[in-house]
């Protein structure tokens, strides 16, 4: 199949709703780079309606963002004052609001892989850097969860999304690799990139976000 890589969402649930309606889902494998929660308003609807797309479509991936390892460490290793301090507020008011169960959530964040790949292409959250010795060391900052170092030239074409490129998706040729987190939750766009099934690039899709899930 052909793949509809879609980059952070952060809460953005009306964005992406709207972004949803250019999937195809008898023809295009669903994948999501991580961040789903945190920043904008409807973390909890966003994780509700993705695992129930998981549910219907047994073939989309969700992968695990550094939020997502961020509010785990909350409910796993105690009081977790980074996310507590700096991401948590709207997610909670989300979870609040919505009377939905945020352990239970958090235990399926928990499942989430840090990659997916196939021959012809490499999806992750953060992107895979020359830098580390173990990207999959989740406090590792330049692990697949943290990285912002420059990105190792795979023989595939990489996907990430982590460092927001504010407003259309970014493609570095030198080491032939995505960003396709365009800053959602800074009221810039949501986006998704549309591969073929061996590789190509075919399309780039943004779409403005809705002013709903940031004010």
């Amino acid at each position: 199949m052909d793949l509809f890589i879609i980059g952070d969402i952060h809460g953005c649930y009306y964005t992406f709703l709207k972004l949803l309606q250019y999937w195809h889902p008898q023809s295009e494998q669903l994948l999501q780079v991580g961040d789903l929660i945190d920043r904008g308003n409807f973390a909890a609807p966003v994780v509700a309606h993705c695992r129930q797309l998981q549910t219907t479509y047994s073939g989309s991936i969700f992968l695990k963002g550094n939020h997502e390892a961020e509010m785990a460490k909350q409910l796993y290793n105690g009081i977790n004052l980074t996310w507590l301090t700096q991401y948590a507020l709207k997610t909670m008011h989300s979870y609040g609001d919505t009377g939905r169960d945020m352990i239970e959530d958090i235990r399926w964040f928990n499942t989430l892989p840090l990659c997916w790949e196939n021959e012809q292409v490499f999806v992750s959250h953060a992107g895979l850097s020359a830098a580390t010795i173990d990207p999959y060391n989740e406090d590792d900052p330049a692990s697949l969860l943290w990285n912002r170092l420059p990105l190792l030239l795979l023989p595939k074409l990489q996907v990430h999304g982590h460092t927001p490129t504010m407003g259309a998706p970014s493609y570095a040729a030198q080491t032939n690799s995505w960003n396709i987190d365009t800053g959602a939750c800074y009221g810039q766009a949501l986006s998704a990139l549309q591969v073929t099934a061996n590789g190509a690039y075919a399309e780039t899709i943004s779409i403005k976000t809705d002013k709903r899930d940031i004010n």
